[in-house]
């Protein structure tokens, strides 16, 4: 049995339901009684037939809404492995500290090739790292204070599947500095990101080696789920970059949210509309559910 999580980021109209259920049987599927799980919110649709074509029917069908399709035995997930900047925060922290430099423009343009797949991550992220040196390494902290705001339903969807034995990782290609306060306050299990190297009180332009890159991300997910006794396809996986691509596709769940072209054309799933919490209604939590 497959379910179809429908939620929307405004308003899901009983019409709406209607509507979806017409596109699932389209699709050669045949579709159960809807439920929701959170009125006007959210609703599952069951279903049996075609997984894929029913995903290809509905996805973008409904103006403000999101759609998940996914095994129903599988939905409520025992592993998070999630990417920080524009997933977990609503920043990219390198183009914010280039802005303190004042040449965030030129960064900002490397790094959303980047994230696009167009350039190297590691050799985009030394040439980046490289036009900071200089900068007095306290604009980091202040960096942190000023810019930094969690993405909407980021700690709701930790620390609910926290509560609900999940362990969760935050894996980056970003910074310690940011990335290990970014965990704290929203309750991950652990963070795993890159070092930014300091020399005398300034930034010395250079990531220190290893760089937790794409195949860090995957082998972060694989290697965490083994040390639990659990399989990929038990994971949940989400970000927005091509970095993100090869744990995305590793989990059972991988999730592109508000994702580059080249990451949401690879994910089984996509957050377009919604906010963070898409994730926990499509595990099957309702809003009673979260912790918050």
């Amino acid at each position: 049995m497959f379910i179809a999580t429908l939620i929307a980021s405004e308003r899901l109209a009983a019409g709406d339901i209607s509507a979806a259920e017409d596109r699932v049987r389209s699709a050669g599927a045949t579709p159960i009684a809807p439920v929701w799980l959170d009125e006007g919110v959210a609703c599952d649709i069951r279903f049996e037939g075609d997984s894929q074509a029913v995903r290809a029917a509905l996805e973008g069908a409904i103006g403000g809404v999101d759609v998940i399709v996914q095994v129903e035995a599988e939905r409520q997930r025992k592993m998070l492995v999630a990417d920080m900047d524009s997933t977990m925060i609503t920043i990219e922290c390198i183009d914010e500290l280039a802005d303190y430099a004042g040449i965030k423009p030129q960064i900002a343009e490397i790094t959303e090739r980047a994230m696009r797949g167009e350039l190297d991550f590691e050799g985009a992220l030394d040439a980046r790292v490289a036009l900071l040196k200089g900068l007095d390494a306290s604009v980091i902290d202040r960096c942190h204070a000023e810019r930094v705001v969690l993405m909407g339903g980021a700690r709701e969807l930790v620390r609910t599947m926290r509560a609900n034995g999940a362990d969760c990782y935050l894996v980056s290609g970003g910074f310690t500095a940011f990335a290990d306060r970014v965990a704290a306050d929203i309750g991950f299990t652990r963070a795993l990101s890159n070092v930014l190297e300091i020399a005398d009180g300034k930034l010395a332009g250079t990531v220190a080696r290893p760089i937790v890159g794409a195949a860090t991300k995957r082998e972060t997910l694989l290697a965490e789920a083994t040390a639990h006794g659990i399989t990929p396809t038990e994971c949940l996986a989400v970000g927005d970059g091509a970095n993100d691509i090869p744990m995305i596709q590793a989990a059972g769940l991988g999730v592109a949210y508000h994702a580059k072209p080249k990451t949401a054309a690879a994910a089984a799933a996509r957050i377009d509309h919604c906010d963070l919490t898409a994730l926990l209604y499509a595990q099957g939590y309702a809003r009673k559910d979260w912790v918050i």
